[in-house]
């Protein structure tokens, strides 16, 4: 059964291999997932995955959001698919094509995740990017066009804000998976950031979330196990 840790994903998002394994040998109790993002990824390669594999329960989400010519992703994901990890992100870009290449190159091994509008997206960046104007005037819409294109070739869920969960839920069922940036406990850091589309871990949760992704309330905190196991208290309380 899943555990109120399993929803927590705790993003590598550091300057420094060390960094990061500091974070991991932390953290790995208390977090269901670690993300790896291009820093680390081009840092260290896939030895931070087997170090992540070895130091306890956690799985690895490879967040690499791949967006290129079709043949290109679909080699790209073959690689990936043998890493031996959870997730790993392509964007739900111009076509549906690219999406379907990754699940091909996937086979199954790796839950491709299409990653449909940055949290760090609002209405007027949509605008003066040339979209539509039903897309700019409600975010909402491209979420849905784009989770679509997502589902429809085969991806095992999307990342999206948690702030649209609970449409996608309604609209393409449970067990399309939603994972979602932007968490903010009550409690934890809200300084200067770029992520504008947020809320808190026990409203994802209630909206639908099947993953949360969490940094700053974590990174910054004193205790970055104590904050951990307090987001999971909270998760706990809605599940």
């Amino acid at each position: 059964m899943k555990k109120a840790k399993d929803y927590i994903i705790f993003p590598l998002d550091v300057s420094s291999v060390k960094t990061a394994k500091q974070y991991v040998e932390t953290l790995s109790e208390s977090v269901g997932m670690f993300k790896i993002g291009l820093e680390l990824f081009i840092r260290s390669g896939p030895d931070i995955i087997d170090f992540i594999k070895t130091s306890g329960a956690a799985e690895v989400f490879l967040d690499l959001k791949l967006h290129d010519i079709p043949a290109t992703v679909s080699r790209a994901m073959q690689i990936i698919a043998n890493l031996g990890i959870k997730f790993s992100t392509v964007h739900c870009g111009e076509t549906s094509r690219m999406l379907e290449a990754a699940v091909k190159g996937g086979k199954d091994k790796v839950g491709v995740l299409g990653v449909t509008v940055l949290t760090s997206i609002l209405n007027e960046d949509l605008e003066s990017a040339g979209f539509r104007k039903k897309y700019y005037d409600d975010l909402s819409r491209l979420v849905i066009k784009r989770a679509a294109m997502a589902k429809q070739a085969g991806c095992k869920g999307i990342v999206c804000s948690a702030l649209e969960v609970k449409m996608i839920k309604e609209t393409f069922g449970q067990d399309f998976i939603a994972v979602t940036p932007g968490i903010r406990p009550g409690w934890g850091a809200h300084g200067k950031n770029d992520q504008r589309r947020v809320t808190t871990p026990a409203r994802a949760i209630e909206n639908g979330s099947d993953y949360l992704v969490i940094r700053r309330p974590i990174r910054d905190a004193k205790n970055p196990k104590d904050a951990a196991d307090r987001i999971a208290e909270e998760i706990e309380t809605v599940l």
